[in-house]
C-alpha cells in the first residue's frame, strides 16, 4: 500500500463491511451510501438510468400506400377492431387500478420514511440528552472529589482523636 493510501486510509475496510470513509457518529461520520439510497425500489422500475423500452402496442400494420380492402377484410378488421375496442376499455381499467396501486404504494412508502425520519429525530433527541447528562456529571466529578476528600479528612481527623483519646486512656490506666 503506498503512502499516500495509508495517510488517506484508503483500502482500509472497516469491522462492519460498510464504506470505508466512514466515521464514528461521534466523530460526524455517517453510514448513508448514496447509492443504496438511491438505488430503485425494483430492478426493472422506470428511472432516468433505466428508461425502459419504448415499446408500442400495433395491431394492425400500418399501411403507407392506398389500397382497397375487400368484404372478407373489412369484416375481418371491423370485428378486430371490436375486439380492440373492448380489450383497451379492459386495459384503460387495468392501468388505472396499476396506477392506483403505485399511488398506494407510494403513499406508504412515505409515510413510512417519514416515520423513519421520526424515529431517526428522536434518537438524535435522546442521544443529545445523554451527551448533556454525561456532561454535567463530568461537571459534577470535582465536587464529589472534594466530598471525598472531606469525607478522607474528617475520617483521618476522627481516627487521629480516637487515636489521641485512646492513649489519654492508657496513660490514666
Amino acid at each position: 500500500m503506498g503512502i499516500l493510501a495509508r495517510i488517506t486510509n484508503a483500502g482500509k475496510s472497516s469491522k462492519n463491511g460498510s464504506n470505508s470513509n466512514e466515521a464514528s457518529l461521534s466523530t460526524g461520520g455517517h453510514g448513508i451510501d448514496k447509492n443504496r439510497v438511491l438505488s430503485p425500489t425494483d430492478p426493472s422500475v422506470i428511472n432516468p438510468v433505466n428508461v425502459g423500452t419504448w415499446e408500442t402496442v400495433r395491431t394492425a400494420p400500418v399501411n403507407h400506400t392506398p389500397r382497397y380492402f375487400n368484404k372478407a377484410e373489412a369484416d375481418a378488421l371491423k370485428a378486430c377492431a371490436t375486439q380492440k375496442r373492448e380489450e383497451a376499455r379492459q386495459a384503460l381499467r387495468a392501468y388505472k387500478s396499476l396506477k392506483k396501486l403505485e399511488e398506494s404504494d407510494a403513499q406508504v412508502h412515505t409515510a413510512h420514511r417519514s416515520y423513519i425520519k421520526g424515529v431517526a429525530n428522536n434518537e438524535l433527541t435522546k442521544k443529545r440528552a445523554d451527551a448533556s447528562t454525561a456532561r454535567h456529571l463530568h461537571t459534577l466529578r470535582p465536587e464529589y472529589a472534594k466530598l471525598g476528600f472531606g469525607l478522607d479528612r474528617a475520617e483521618n481527623k476522627a481516627q487521629q482523636r480516637v487515636d489521641e483519646l485512646k492513649a489519654k486512656i492508657k496513660d490514666k490506666y
